[in-house]
């Protein structure tokens, strides 16, 4: 890791990144196989960072902590660097989504995540699928149509980025890996520190100095 730190993908731990280093990998993998309509492609930062926007926007009582979770809900890609699209899961197999699982456990660990219950990933997944829909369109280039029959993606899609508002920056337009490592990476500490001081504590665990 850019920060001296050794993660072993066949035996992770919760100390073997820092926040930095997360931020950097989510920044620097990308979704919908690298491909885009635009010059550069979508990081999993930015995207990351549309679904917790989504679901602060649907339900705005939202704790940081949940908040967090949306957040980090693919950082296991960052740490792997990579993003299968959803076409060859199923051929990567049992022990592929082992390891995915196993690094999402660990940064549930380290973020003191609770796991997800019937209705808060109900939720979650209804913010990610909404925003896939819309990168597919906006970003990779489908057609609404092709969304629907191809992808079997029956959310709706967005005329407005979540995003443009926020940062006021151009809509659906992907970021530089510096820039989506720089946003998520200040998403992660504010929440990070906002939980922790709320009234629901993440039990966090700390990196060893």
């Amino acid at each position: 890791m850019p920060s001296g730190r050794r993660l072993d993908l066949l035996d992770p731990t919760p100390f073997d990144w820092d926040d930095a280093d997360l931020a950097l990998g989510l920044a620097r993998t990308y979704r919908w196989g690298g491909h885009s309509a635009w010059p550069l492609p979508l990081s999993v930062a930015q995207h990351s960072i549309s679904v917790m926007l989504l679901r602060r926007a649907a339900m705005p009582s939202l704790s940081p902590l949940d908040e967090l979770r949306e957040l980090l809900h693919d950082a296991e890609e960052g740490l792997l660097g990579f993003d299968a699209i959803s076409v060859i899961k199923p051929f990567l197999g049992d022990a592929f989504r082992a390891l995915t699982q196993r690094l999402e456990h660990m940064v549930f660990l380290r973020y003191g995540l609770p796991a997800w219950d019937a209705k808060s990933h109900a939720a979650h997944k209804k913010a990610d699928r909404l925003a896939a829909a819309s990168e597919a369109v906006h970003v990779a280039g489908w057609s609404a149509e092709e969304v629907r029959r191809t992808l079997k993606i029956r959310a709706a899609i967005l005329p407005e980025d979540p995003l443009a508002r926020y940062y006021d920056c151009a809509p659906w337009e992907p970021w530089p890996p510096a820039l989506a490592c720089e946003r998520f990476l200040r998403e992660l500490e504010r929440l990070t520190e906002s939980a922790a001081t709320s009234s629901i504590t993440p039990a966090s665990i700390k990196p060893a100095p």
